[in-house]
């Protein structure tokens, strides 16, 4: 069996910015200080949910550079380092291991829509321009491209290439995989609203975007089902699916990065072409969130003044 590159609960980490659209760095400490407090497994730094489309090369390093530093091997740090580009891709990837990721994360090739053969061929080159484990990122629904089970398998093969995260939603396809694979290939979900079900196929955990706000509930989601326990786990994958659901109202990492405002953690906006939520769709997230009680009062849509913002850690807080 490969070695596991975590188990548990990976947070896909969102870029916090500034109001001027810089990267702000103090609280990209705080919050990679707030995750380990909190029993994330992993973490995930340039990926979708942290816009890595927006961000040049010199801030994608330098954010990777930045949180190796911060979490000082206590926890492992993912990089992302995917791109259509697969020259830009191999060339990222050496990149990210100068900077001293743990392992990357290398999406499907976006818009392209390569054959299967050519999705070999790019993830090969990628494996070949670093000694880093990798995690391949299949998400049909944002890339137009799928993984099949076949083409996992011959990728599999690689030695580097160690893992999956399966968004595709398709388990059938998941199934398929799992099977062909084997112990060649770790699995993990790629969807929040699915932890368990993935579980139950061999998974090993999820990369998360729930546990940007609730690291240690997603930790538990998993590590219930790992230590036996399959109805606690299910239970709490039932208990935040409404909050899930919020967090997905919107394009990732949009409803995200509103609703960690409204809790008072001054993250910032998105950059564009991602905006904030419309009025109607925040008062709905602002809802969900007060029903789970991470948000007290005073969150109204188009403002992000907080008042009485519930505690959710020992991270510093800011006003906004």
């Amino acid at each position: 069996m490969k070695k596991l590159i975590f188990k548990g609960a990976a947070t896909a980490l969102i870029t916090p910015m500034t109001e001027d659209g810089k990267i702000n760095y103090q609280v990209l400490q705080d919050l990679l200080e707030f995750q380990i407090q909190k029993k994330a497994d992993a973490v995930v730094i340039a990926g979708t949910t942290g816009e890595v489309s927006t961000l040049s090369d010199e801030e994608h390093i330098t954010l990777v550079e930045k949180a190796v530093r911060q979490v000082n091997g206590r926890i492992p740090v993912i990089a992302g380092a995917g791109s259509n580009n697969t020259a830009h891709a191999a060339w990222l990837s050496g990149e990210c291991e100068k900077a001293g990721a743990d392992a990357l994360l290398h999406v499907t090739p976006y818009y392209n829509k390569a054959s299967q053969q050519g999705l070999y061929l790019h993830f090969k080159a990628c494996a070949q321009a670093t000694s880093l484990p990798i995690i391949l990122y299949n998400v049909p629904s944002r890339t137009g491209v799928n993984i099949f089970p076949a083409t996992y398998k011959r990728l599999s093969e690689i030695d580097n290439i160690v893992a999956c995260k399966e968004a595709s939603g398709n388990f059938s396809q998941i199934a398929k995989t799992a099977s062909l694979c084997k112990e060649d290939l770790t699995i993990y979900s790629g969807n929040d609203d699915l932890i368990t079900s993935a579980l139950a196929l061999g998974a090993k955990g999820v990369i998360s975007v729930l546990s940007n706000i609730l690291p240690e509930e997603t930790h538990n989601i998993c590590y219930s089902y790992f230590n036996g326990d399959q109805e606690k786990s299910d239970n709490l994958q039932l208990k935040y699916l409404e909050l899930i659901e919020g967090l997905f109202m919107d394009i990732n990492p949009i409803p995200v990065k509103q609703a960690m405002r409204a809790m008072g953690y001054p993250v910032g906006g998105c950059r564009l072409p991602l905006c904030d939520m419309d009025p109607a769709n925040a008062e709905k997230l602002y809802a969900i969130l007060k029903s789970y009680g991470l948000i007290n009062s005073g969150v109204k849509a188009g403002s992000i003044t907080v008042h009485n913002a519930k505690n959710t850690g020992n991270i510093l807080r800011y006003n906004i």
